[in-house]
């Protein structure tokens, strides 16, 4: 047992990531991460007006007699939202994709179509066989680890390399941004790029064979980086990107609408972080969410503190959002809840790469310290 302690800087304490440590000054290590990385990962002022231009007239270049110059992932949400509003103000040619896993609001699919409409944009859905992945997210659920939105990451990420190699489009425009997205707690949630681990977690508790599951091993991303030179960009990090002032823009000019919560927009997004994780596993991401908000300056800690003091979302929909997902999985409210009183576990107690995939973060963030990868 630790005794209890908090940031000076953020919200970020000992109760919320139990690996969490601070410096002389009392501030954690995720702030103290947040300053060394952001210079290599965000630019600003002058500079950022330049790279981007510079990064637009490559990526029109590189689309020069081809349908699309680029593609982009939507979900509905804010960042992916005005990723696509982004792209077409820069006068490029991207092609949509949205990845259906079962699992989308309505209002999110509202928010998708009335969005790619309005900017002339193609779209390609892609309908994830759902009993393939019902089977794999109820393999994370017995698996018993914080780590429940793995199968939709993964997929979303292997689909979106390999339609880039489909149409011949060499920059993948992500929604991904440092100044709001920095904290990566792995105890919280680990892999997003770990074919091993995910395919460990599915053999130990899955039933039905993964024969359309959209995956990736590294090889592939060695394939697809280096040998087509496919690159994703974090557009997002090329901007000064404010959240408060982008939803503005967004309900504005397109006519969006916000869904109510970070990753709402997917309901069971909303249900495994607002639910399931402060529950089962005592993890409240918001923590995370604000604290980056904090250091980007976007919000002050005291009123970050109030919003964690409050319920993830409403308590009612909560309840609803248990008997939907229940009934969507095909069980019962009693083996649901068995579920939830499994011994907690972490992605350690399977086969893994982790090791591996610390060593590519740490390469490619020295390869963005060179200027020889993108932002």
């Amino acid at each position: 047992m630790r005794d209890y302690q908090e940031c000076n800087r953020c919200i970020m304490n000992t109760a919320v990531d139990r690996n969490i440590n601070f410096d002389a000054e009392g501030v954690c290590n995720h702030c103290n991460r947040y300053d060394e990385l952001i210079e290599s990962r965000v630019f600003k002022g002058d500079l950022a007006k330049d790279k981007l231009a510079a990064l637009t007239n490559k990526i029109k270049e590189s689309g020069k007699g081809k349908d699309y110059d680029c593609l982009i992932g939507v979900s509905g949400g804010v960042d992916s939202t005005y990723v696509a509003y982004l792209t077409k103000q820069l006068g490029l040619r991207p092609l949509a994709i949205h990845f259906d896993n079962g699992w989308n609001s309505e209002l999110a699919v509202k928010n998708v179509e009335k969005v790619l409409k309005k900017l002339d944009i193609d779209l390609i859905t892609y309908v994830i066989d759902w009993n393939e992945f019902k089977d794999l997210q109820l393999s994370f659920l017995k698996g018993s680890t914080p780590d429940g939105e793995i199968p939709t990451d993964h997929a979303i990420g292997a689909l979106l390399w390999k339609e880039a190699l489909k149409h011949n489009i060499k920059y993948i425009i992500s929604g991904m941004n440092f100044t709001t997205e920095s904290i990566s707690v792995p105890d919280w949630s680990y892999g997003h790029s770990d074919w091993k681990y995910i395919k460990s977690v599915h053999k130990k508790f899955g039933s039905v064979k993964l024969k359309t599951y959209p995956h990736f091993g590294f090889l592939f991303l060695f394939y697809v980086n280096f040998l087509r030179g496919v690159r994703n960009v974090s557009i997002l990090n090329y901007i000064d990107y404010n959240k408060e002032k982008v939803m503005r823009v967004l309900e504005d000019e397109l006519g969006w609408v916000y869904y109510g919560g970070k990753h709402h927009e997917s309901i069971y997004t909303r249900f495994y972080q607002g639910y399931i994780l402060p529950q089962k596993f005592k993890v409240d991401k918001r923590y995370g969410h604000l604290s980056d908000l904090i250091n980007a300056g976007q919000i002050n800690k005291q009123s970050a503190l109030k919003e964690v003091d409050s319920e993830p979302y409403s308590v009612d929909l909560q309840k609803q959002d248990v008997e939907y997902v229940c009934k969507k999985f095909n069980i019962t409210l009693q083996e649901f809840n068995s579920i939830m009183e499994t011994e907690i576990k972490s992605f350690r107690d399977y086969p893994n790469s982790y090791s591996f995939v610390q060593f590519l973060r740490k390469t490619v963030n020295t390869l963005r310290r060179l200027g020889l990868y993108p932002k």
